[in-house]
């Protein structure tokens, strides 16, 4: 399975390391906003060997159809900001690439671009990509279901540099009717990324918690996501689409 990449800050660097680890997956090209001040690969970057070598390019000097053509993939994977999808997402689409985008935050009017984009083509958005949280996710709905009454608090973590609230949190929240002012946040250096639900009943009380390790917990996400979209057919999907069928039992 060939996939491109477009994103290569520090989550995208870990990502990268994880696709090329994987067997059975071939990470063709990355794109990035800046320009390439020489011709080292990923793999010469990453101090990563493979003997697939994954060359990088920068969007600002490359003519994105006629690149697409040249360069096929099946997949484009994005961990870069919202505009960038607006840049290559019809082209991408008219060619029959696949999108899994994994940016935190869109717009509404940037959603609505991507499920029209998933008339084309297969399209896949999860603010947070990693298996856990979209795992805690859908468990925290079915506890909601069962109780809904119960008192639920959302707990999240992360270094000191990340000023905002956790879009993750945001999105649990969204899914378990919390509002976002009553979203606790902590902050402390050595964090990479952690969120808590509790669930108070009366009597006891239930947590469920993800934590990322490391960033490269966002590249085994994408290698889930990536291998159950392949044979899916245009439309747009997201992490509960995939995750279903597991569940049935």
């Amino acid at each position: 399975m060939n996939v491109g990449l477009i994103g290569f800050g520090k989550t995208g660097k870990a990502v990268a390391r994880t696709l090329i680890r994987e067997e059975g997956i071939n990470l063709k090209w990355i794109i990035r906003k800046s320009e390439i001040k020489n011709q080292l690969t990923a793999n010469d970057i990453l101090d990563e060997p493979s003997n697939n070598k994954t060359e990088i390019f920068s969007i600002n000097t490359i003519e994105l159809n006629k690149f697409f053509k040249e360069n096929k993939v099946d997949v484009i994977i994005d961990f870069s900001s919202e505009e960038s999808i607006k840049i290559y997402g019809e082209v991408a689409a008219e060619n029959g690439i696949k999108i899994v985008s994994a940016v935190s935050h869109y717009s509404e009017e940037t959603i609505e671009y991507i499920k029209k984009l998933s008339e084309k083509t297969v399209t896949f958005w999860s603010p947070n990509i990693t298996l856990g949280v979209n795992y805690i996710l859908i468990i925290s709905k079915f506890m909601k279901k069962i109780a809904p009454n119960i008192d639920i608090q959302i707990v999240e973590e992360h270094f000191k540099g990340k000023n905002e609230i956790s879009g993750t949190a945001k999105v649990l929240a969204s899914n378990l009717d919390v509002d976002n002012n009553e979203i606790k946040s902590i902050r402390a250096g050595g964090i990479v990324g952690k969120h808590e639900i509790i669930f108070g009943f009366p009597f006891q009380t239930v947590r469920l918690t993800h934590e990322s390790i490391s960033r490269e917990a966002f590249g085994n996400g994408v290698i889930f996501v990536v291998k159950n979209i392949i044979d899916k057919e245009k439309g747009f999907y997201n992490y509960e689409d995939l995750m279903k069928p597991f569940f049935e039992f």
